[in-house]
């Protein structure tokens, strides 16, 4: 009797386990520039597959291969990448998960004159329903999404390409 409760007790903390293993961390980190959640620009479909695990859903009307990868199944939270011909083009945020912040020191929820202060930006597009706030670098641009004057999310994209979702 005690080796099967031990038994169940093994496989309900290895269930409890699973899904955190096979999607974005619970607290992302933004390295502006660098990385989303330790996924980058640049990366093939197998690298993120390996930092965030293999549970994902695929948009079907998506314009070029999307990748969510939520924390709960078909709840919009958690975060995506977008692929052109087997590469990330675009890393971001769903939604604006709790816990999820930057290495310079802005969390989701921020308002948008604390962005202001913190950040130094290059560029900002008006998306539909939101903006980007745009820090242009040299492998990736990186991008803040104001929503409601709060800051929302947080992405990466190649340089030049649209940071509108």
């Amino acid at each position: 009797m005690r080796r099967s409760l031990v038994a169940l007790a093994a496989l309900t903390a290895l269930l409890a386990v699973a899904p955190a293993a096979s999607a974005p961390p619970a607290k992302g980190l933004l390295v502006p520039g660098r990385s989303l959640g330790n996924v980058s620009v640049g990366m093939t479909k197998a690298d993120v597959l390996d930092v965030w695990g293999k549970r994902h859903g695929v948009c079907r009307d998506c314009p070029r291969t999307t990748w969510y990868f939520n924390y709960e199944k078909f709840v919009a939270q958690g975060a995506g990448v977008v692929f052109e011909r087997g590469r990330v083009t675009h890393v971001f945020t769903v939604w604006s998960p709790d816990g999820w912040r930057s290495a310079d020191g802005l969390a989701l929820g921020a308002s948008e004159a604390e962005v202001d202060d913190a950040l130094v930006l290059n560029d900002e597009r008006i998306c539909d329903g939101y903006d980007a706030l745009l820090a242009q670098g040299e492998h990736a641009t990186t991008v803040y999404y104001l929503y409601a004057k709060r800051l929302w999310g947080f992405a990466l994209t190649k340089p030049g390409a649209n940071p509108c979702l």
